[in-house]
């Protein structure tokens, strides 16, 4: 797409000049019928040169204003405004017409086939006038209150001026049909809805700072390197009976004379049969005495020795628990008896042990 080119004369702030006219070779018809319907002197049209000249005269009349579009607005702030029952008294006294017009600067029937119109130095400043009066009370009376509100509601005002002087409505050349007499004109097709919509777009509101995220603190989740009051890293102690498991399990099974029960006797009086979980020897250990003994008299005489016998005397001041050694004699001999052990069944047990 080719660049959109405007003469000085569109750009803002700049005063009026001859508008900036391009034809092509070949002047279309319309054109021609145009010139002639707004002439009062009738004067040749065969030209090209003699179309140039003739509607670059007639749009740099001083006269040549067009009629862009009408708008309806409020003549004071919201807050101001009469309230009547009766919809057309509020119109009368609330409301005035406001004529946007501009006039031609460019005119480009080669490349682009456009018209370009620039608004009037009055219509700016009416424009100008109602954004600072009217809409902007409105539109900061619709806005809470901050810090930077002053500065930004004139930081607006600026930015309308700028836009307004700014404001170039541009059309398909067609737009020249509406040319009357004097170089005046009004756009017709409903072109006047577009250039409304245009104006009525540059009063932007006033919008708000938006509003600040907090940011929300979490705490910090402690590190076993980290020292703080709950000393979750220690070890807890094991319990009581746990240590005393412990403590039975490196008893040896066959204490001899010198392994006497001095150094544990404190550990086996504190504690009474019931307080402990005594497992039950296995079958395993009774099985060499059952199937390799010839004799009666060899099962019983094979685990009773004196060594046993002199450690068995030694724990005689703890009647309530026997050594994990003797419960193994229990259940393989009745050669020895402790801690309960019924010596009047002494025959029924060697008599089921011979059979």
């Amino acid at each position: 797409m080719p660049p959109l080119l405007l003469p000085s004369s569109a750009a803002a702030f700049k005063t009026r000049s001859a508008p900036n006219i391009v034809l092509s070779s070949k002047v279309d018809p319309w054109l021609t019928q145009t010139l002639k319907r707004i002439n009062r002197i009738k004067r040749p049209l065969n030209s090209v040169p003699q179309h140039f000249r003739c509607l670059t005269e007639t749009l740099s009349s001083p006269s040549a204003i067009w009629t862009l579009c009408s708008l309806m607005l409020p003549k004071a702030p919201e807050s101001e405004l009469r309230k009547d029952d009766n919809p057309l008294v509020e119109a009368l006294f609330n409301y005035q017409m406001l004529t946007i017009e501009a006039y031609i600067v460019h005119v480009d029937m080669v490349s682009q086939n456009e018209v370009a119109f620039k608004l009037t130095p009055e219509s700016i400043e009416s424009l100008v006038e109602y954004h600072k009066d009217i809409h902007s009370v409105d539109t900061a009376a619709a806005t809470w209150n901050w810090s930077e509100k002053e500065v930004q509601l004139k930081k607006l005002q600026e930015d309308f001026v700028q836009a307004a002087n700014r404001f170039v409505y541009r059309t398909n050349a067609m737009a020249l049909e509406g040319l009357e007499e004097d170089g005046a004109g009004e756009l017709l097709c409903g072109r006047s809805e577009e250039v409304r919509s245009a104006i009525m777009g540059l009063f932007l509101p006033l919008l708000p700072p938006p509003p600040r995220v907090v940011d929300v603190v979490r705490p910090t989740p402690l590190l076993p390197s980290s020292t703080g009051a709950e000393n979750w890293w220690q070890p807890t102690l094991s319990h009581p009976q746990q240590a005393s498991m412990d403590s039975w399990r490196i008893v040896p099974s066959s204490p001899n004379t010198t392994t006497s029960g001095d150094s544990t006797s404190s550990m086996w009086a504190s504690m009474g049969l019931n307080e402990m979980q005594l497992p039950s020897p296995s079958s395993s250990f009774s099985e060499p005495y059952t199937t390799e003994c010839d004799s009666p008299p060899q099962l019983y005489s094979v685990p009773m020795t004196t060594a046993a016998y002199s450690s068995a005397m030694s724990m005689a001041p703890i009647p309530q628990l026997p050594l994990p050694s003797m419960l193994l004699q229990q259940q393989c001999s009745a050669s020895m008896g402790y801690g309960g052990f019924d010596w009047g069944r002494y025959q029924d047990m060697s008599m089921s042990f011979a059979m």
